[in-house]
C-alpha cells in the first residue's frame, strides 16, 4: 500500500509541530522580518490556515478545502507583495523549522523541493536586476 506524504510524516502531530516551528521562527527572528510583516500581529489564524492547507496538500484530511473551498493559493496571495526576498525568507524559515523537527531527511528534501517550486510560483512582484 502506498503511503501519502502526510502518513510518511506521521500525521497531524508532526505536521502541527512543523507549522508551529515555522511560525515561531518567523515571529522571533529578524532574518524573516519581510515575511513576518505580511502577517497579522497574532499568528494563530495563519498557523491554522497553513496547517489545514498542508494537511490536504500532503494527502491527509482536506481541512482547508472543507472550510474555504479550493485553496486558489496564488490568487489568495496576490494581495501581498511577494518577490525574491519574500520567497527566499519563506523558504529559509521553513528549512529552519524542518531542521528542528525529528523528520526523515529524505522526506524533508522532497518537501523543500516542492515548497521551492510553489514559493517561486507565488512571486507576484517584478524584480529589478
Amino acid at each position: 500500500m502506498i503511503r501519502t506524504p502526510y502518513q510518511q510524516l506521521g500525521g497531524e502531530a508532526p505536521l502541527r509541530a512543523l507549522v508551529d516551528a515555522f511560525y515561531d521562527h518567523m515571529d522571533q527572528s529578524p532574518d524573516y522580518a519581510a515575511i513576518r510583516a505580511l502577517h497579522p500581529p497574532d499568528l494563530a489564524t495563519s498557523r491554522d490556515k497553513l496547517f489545514w492547507f498542508l494537511s490536504g496538500w500532503l494527502g491527509g484530511p482536506s481541512l482547508y478545502t472543507e472550510r474555504f473551498g479550493h485553496p486558489r493559493l496564488r490568487a489568495r496571495h496576490l494581495l501581498f507583495p511577494i518577490g525574491i526576498r519574500e520567497r527566499d525568507q519563506w523558504l529559509a524559515c521553513m528549512r529552519q523549522a524542518l531542521s528542528t523537527q525529528a523528520i526523515d531527511a529524505a522526506w524533508s528534501g522532497w518537501f523543500m523541493a516542492q515548497m521551492a517550486q510553489t514559493a517561486d510560483w507565488m512571486r507576484n512582484r517584478p524584480e529589478c536586476s
